[in-house]
């Protein structure tokens, strides 16, 4: 059984899947009790011209082309870690781009473009546990500083959150961070597989795309939460999700402990660097989750008074 009937081509330095339009589920997403940078009037207000693909749904185009690269070891110990440069919006087209690694390469360097050229992400997809640093782990050494934070002042790098039991049943509905189930979104995801149902597969079990397994990890998000001012606009600006002991699979009981790395800035937005450990029920880690989440400082009401009050 293959995993995919992807249709892709081939240059001399890497492998392109089809073109693909994505489908946006995320118009009734509610996060902080308001609507969040999916739903195209929230978005509008924020200068974006319509309701944001969310990041992590491009994994699922970059699969087969892992897949063709490294085999099935992809869904027990692969790696997607991406820097998103650019929003996609319904209806566009975008490609996803691997280069070609050498023969005993275990990383290479993926993006995602536009018709038009724009890029929409750029980072790296391995397979295996090897230590070679990954584009997160390079932009972490980079990071611009947080300076004055006004939305993130109460967070500290190294706050952790205790384990939630989180679950991802084919029918169940995901909550209002993701309004719609596991069944539907393998009615509309760009690259279906036999590998996630159950008959057939490798693990005899129908496995969780990984661009789902965003969606599993961020469940209880709200439950354990850290303490950020809000209401605000949040989005994600970088996010690697890394199989330790894979795949995961639908109908299982996993816990998740989350931990801040990270503090960072622009002249927009604060970031929130947060890893998300990933528990069987052994309790041992069987995956892991690098999330840049930026509030936009633009969308906390009270961000100029509260920033005036605080250091002027």
């Amino acid at each position: 059984m293959k995993a995919f009937d992807t249709i892709i081509t081939e240059s001399a330095d890497s492998i392109a899947g089809p073109w693909r339009r994505p489908h946006q589920m995320l118009h009734g997403q509610v996060y902080d009790s308001h609507a969040s940078i999916h739903d195209d009037a929230t978005a509008q207000k924020l200068g974006f011209q319509g309701g944001t693909i969310e990041g992590p749904t491009h994994f699922s185009q970059f699969a087969p082309l892992c897949v063709s690269t490294w085999g099935n070891a992809w869904f027990e110990t692969g790696c997607i870690s991406a820097h998103y440069r650019n929003p996609s919006f319904e209806g566009e087209e975008v490609q996803a781009i691997l280069a070609k690694p050498a023969a005993d390469e275990r990383q290479c360097a993926i993006q995602m473009v536009k018709r038009d050229g724009t890029e929409v992400l750029r980072g790296t997809a391995s397979v295996g546990d090897d230590k070679i640093p990954t584009a997160l782990d390079q932009r972490l050494t980079e990071l611009k500083r947080l300076a004055d934070p006004v939305i993130l002042r109460d967070v500290k790098a190294g706050m952790k959150t205790g384990r939630e039991t989180v679950r991802m049943d084919l029918d169940q509905n995901m909550g209002e961070l993701y309004p719609f189930s596991l069944a539907e979104k393998l009615g509309v995801i760009t690259e279906p597989s036999p590998f996630y149902a159950a008959a057939g597969n490798p693990w005899g079990r129908p496995i969780i795309p990984v661009e789902m397994l965003s969606v599993l990890f961020q469940y209880k998000a709200r439950e354990d939460r850290l303490p950020v001012r809000g209401p605000a606009v949040g989005l994600f600006a970088d996010q690697e999700i890394r199989l330790l002991r894979g795949p995961l699979f639908a109908g299982e009981d996993y816990q998740t402990e989350r931990e801040v790395v990270a503090l960072s800035g622009s002249r927009r937005t604060e970031s929130l660097w947060v890893r998300t450990t990933v528990f069987a029920s052994d309790a041992s880690p069987v995956a892991t989750m690098l999330l840049n989440l930026a509030s936009i400082k633009d969308s906390y009401a009270p961000y100029s008074h509260e920033y005036t009050e605080l250091y002027a």
